[in-house]
């Protein structure tokens, strides 16, 4: 099973092949959904919906992806009932989001953040675990019920 899956735009593509071979360096499995080639036209939703897909698949737990802000990618995959994504700038942010609210996508903005500092970002999230104690749960799940409730009413 990979490790992670990782996508970006035109605005995050070059951020994303610096840090596909610096994660790879760590020893993660890393799949690259694209843009494979830089394209002045993508839209962040095409491949924030593949990285949402394939978490939901179970063919891996973790997903980064990258924009220009990370706000657009972030949005767009939360869109996808079973994604938990977060703009994150900060380790501290990257990590706290994986333990206390099981975050499994990590969104960085390209013109936001340096390579070093987006290394560091997805270090602390790809090494955090979620804490599944009963108040961490208890929060996850009225998460859950937020998104079958919101599902429903459509």
């Amino acid at each position: 099973m990979p490790n992670v899956v990782i996508a970006a735009d035109h605005g995050g593509f070059a951020l994303k092949q610096m840090l596909v071979p610096l994660l790879q360096g760590d020893g993660h499995k890393v799949i690259d959904l694209g843009a494979h080639e830089f394209l002045q036209d993508d839209d962040y939703p095409d491949y924030a919906e593949k990285v949402a897909r394939e978490i939901n698949s179970g063919n891996t737990r973790r997903g980064i992806l990258i924009c220009g802000s990370g706000a657009g990618a972030c949005i767009a995959a939360n869109k996808i009932p079973g994604i938990r994504a977060s703009v994150c700038h900060d380790t501290y942010s990257a990590r706290q989001a994986v333990e206390d609210d099981n975050m499994n996508v990590l969104c960085l903005g390209a013109r936001v953040l340096g390579l070093s500092l987006a290394l560091e970002i997805s270090r602390a999230f790809l090494c955090a675990s979620f804490r599944d104690e009963p108040r961490y749960r208890r929060r996850l799940e009225k998460i859950i019920e937020i998104e079958r409730s919101a599902l429903r009413n459509l």
